[in-house]
């Protein structure tokens, strides 16, 4: 089966009109759409962790803001996860009813075997594979939808940090194994590069829809007393793989350069202690801020104030962050990977390093750019353009489309009223929906 795009995102209304973007729309005849178009679908979502937990990121916040689109389509939505130190066990939240259960290791057996024995109650299952799978087609009925999730690749990340014969086994699982158990399942990624990789790196056999993330809407930028001029922003969380020590270390580079030059950074995660040392060997503990976790309103003040987003991670399945300072406003730079090379524009919302290049020259040249006031509004307006082209909304009506085309031709019935709904009238019922 060819593999299929089932993404665009809408025309800004303001600023210069951007390049059409890669994905296009499917033609769908429009028809008004039911109140509730999955009125009695039942759906399990398996993710890896959920948006409460220290070290959430984009995976949690996709997964969690299409649970809360597919109750807003009539559908049930049971989140399987990990469960955090102090975390209740279950609890209903956003109209989902979260189950926690085991730690990061024992999720991946403890979550299978939690479906095995609800394998009737569920007529779609979203597996997120952040590198191992649940295994769902092993444990679910054969006629139950089964959708594997995966934002990237994770070799490499496995050979980062794992010892070499435990990387081995992960990328076995994620490989070959994960290969043949999905072949039959659609699977949805959430970039193009991400694609190429499961079709490259990986050898993947199942139909692959990109269906990117979501972003808040555009703003009006919010301004908070921010020490620095510059003051570069780094966001999201404080891991390994993030590299945001060489955020930190901008600080050191371009002082001679940029005496002014503060470096904020927004997240929490194991490696904040490090980041706080690593300032202090440094010398520049005085103009690196460690924000921590903030509320989304300083988070957002924070970063509206901020003239540049600086990025260091070595892989990326999109860049979430990325498009959430764009729609403040907010340009990026960072390095020329995958996903990221898809979420920044290259010398339109932010500039890539490249091979060869080194990130404190780009950010330098990027700085310049910027003290241009003109040159500084036109970024400014691509970025919101662009920001502006992805909405949850958007994604979450693409899986929506995806369940109903995916579900028996029989139809599945709506358990709340006791009537069948046909799967050719979902597919209908769903084409144009695109609520924010």
């Amino acid at each position: 089966m060819a593999d299929t795009v089932a993404f665009s995102g809408g025309t800004p209304s303001a600023g210069p009109r951007p390049p059409a973007p890669r994905w296009s729309r499917p033609s769908v005849r429009a028809v008004p759409a039911p109140e509730a178009p999955l009125r009695g679908v039942r759906v399990a979502v398996l993710n890896f962790r959920e948006p409460q937990q220290s070290v959430a990121g984009g995976a949690e916040e996709y997964a969690w803001q299409v649970s809360r689109h597919l109750i807003a389509q009539g559908a049930s939505v049971h989140f399987a996860t990990a469960r955090e130190p102090g975390q209740a066990r279950s609890e209903r939240r956003d109209g989902v009813e979260l189950r926690r259960m085991g730690n990061r290791y024992l999720v991946y057996l403890l979550v299978p075997l939690w479906l095995l024995l609800r394998r009737r109650r569920f007529d779609v299952v979203i597996d997120s594979m952040n590198g191992v799978p649940f295994f769902s087609p092993l444990v679910v009925r054969r006629r139950t939808v089964v959708i594997c999730l995966v934002h990237h690749v994770h070799d490499r990340q496995f050979h980062a940090f794992l010892p070499p014969w435990l990387a081995r086994i992960g990328c076995f699982v994620e490989g070959p194994v994960a290969r043949l158990l999905y072949r039959r399942r659609t699977t949805i990624t959430v970039s193009e590069s991400s694609r190429e990789d499961l079709r490259t790196r990986l050898r993947w056999l199942a139909p692959i829809q990109v269906v990117p993330n979501g972003a808040p809407a555009a703003r009006p930028a919010a301004r908070h007393a921010l020490p620095g001029d510059p003051a570069l922003i780094y966001l999201g969380r404080l891991v390994g793989h993030k590299r945001v020590e060489r955020v930190v270390s901008l600080a050191a580079e371009l002082g001679g350069r940029r005496p002014g030059l503060h470096v904020h950074v927004v997240g929490r995660g194991p490696e904040s202690g490090a980041l706080a040392a690593r300032a202090a060997e440094l010398e520049v503990s005085g103009r690196v801020h460690l924000h921590g976790f903030l509320s989304e309103p300083d988070k957002n003040a924070v970063l509206g104030s901020a003239l540049l987003n600086v990025t260091a991670s070595e892989f990326e399945g999109w860049g979430l962050t990325v498009i959430e300072a764009a729609a403040s406003g907010v340009p990026t730079v960072a390095y020329d990977v995958a996903g990221l090379r898809d979420s920044v524009k290259d010398g339109v919302t932010g500039w890539l390093v490249r091979d060869g290049e080194g990130l404190a020259d780009v950010v330098d040249r990027a700085i310049g750019e910027l003290a241009d006031p003109v040159r500084r509004a036109e970024i400014q307006r691509a970025c919101r353009a662009w920001a502006g082209e992805f909405t949850w909304g958007r994604t979450g009506a693409t899986i929506t489309r995806l369940i109903a085309t995916e579900l028996p031709t029989a139809g599945h019935r709506d358990r709340s009223a006791g009537s069948p709904a046909r799967t050719a009238d979902l597919r209908l019922a769903v084409g144009e929906t695109d609520p924010t």
